[in-house]
């Protein structure tokens, strides 16, 4: 395998959808000798920058809260499958969910737990993605693999517009100049700035994490030009 130590960001709707195939398929990863984080996002229940009616910052921690509950949802998926498994969050709840540790969270992935990290960030105003290259980076993950509705990035939205061009390759710099909006942007410029590549896969599709992590060209790299 290319990656030893992978960061996988997975959406609420898709965690919410398929809970048993995304937790066998961090699974079949383990069984290959691959470590795994997941930063997990809560837009199956709240999205905080859609939230109407409510206070910017009421909303993000919303949202925050619903990412700890499908970080509960995939502990017990994952947990029935024999995994070890350490939840913790950025936002702790008391007595349920304890806080982020990173010299603690860093021993797990050593000692082979899979690490699940919810609570975003524990700030407002900032998205998931970026939680996810903050944690990325915090644990000396190689990658920071983005598991999407759609196999890569476009230069549109391929629903919208289904004749757009598709990416295989981009730097951290094209996306930025180019405005796309599969990734957060903070969250990119925090990989450019410390050399994390981020891929961009379909994990709607059943195998999809096993695919981008053995395929080359299944999803879209963004990363420096030299990798």
């Amino acid at each position: 395998m290319k990656y030893r130590r992978i960061l996988l960001k997975v959406s609420g709707e898709i965690l919410a959808k398929e809970p048993q195939r995304v937790a066998e398929e961090i699974c079949w990863a383990k069984g290959e000798g691959i470590e795994v984080a997941v930063v997990m996002g809560g837009g199956n229940l709240i999205r905080g920058v859609e939230a109407q009616g409510i206070e910017r910052e009421t909303a993000d921690y919303m949202g925050m809260m619903a990412t700890v509950i499908n970080a509960l949802l995939l502990r017990s998926y994952l947990q029935r499958q024999g995994q070890r498994v350490l939840l913790v969050s950025s936002l702790p709840v008391l007595g349920l969910v304890p806080p982020y540790e990173r010299e603690e969270a860093l021993h797990a992935l050593g000692e082979g737990y899979v690490v699940l990290l919810a609570g975003g960030t524990g700030n407002p105003r900032f998205s998931t993605d970026t939680a996810a290259a903050l944690r990325a980076l915090d644990l000396r993950c190689e990658v920071l693999m983005k598991g999407t509705k759609v196999d890569g990035v476009y230069e549109a939205d391929p629903v919208k517009f289904p004749h757009c061009k598709r990416f295989d390759r981009l730097t951290h710099k094209e996306y930025l100049s180019l405005n796309l909006g599969v990734m957060d942007e903070m969250a990119v410029f925090l990989s450019w700035r410390y050399g994390l590549p981020i891929l961009v896969f379909d994990f709607l599709r059943p195998g999809g994490l096993k695919r981008a992590l053995t395929e080359e060209g299944f999803g879209t790299l963004i990363s420096s030009p030299e990798v």
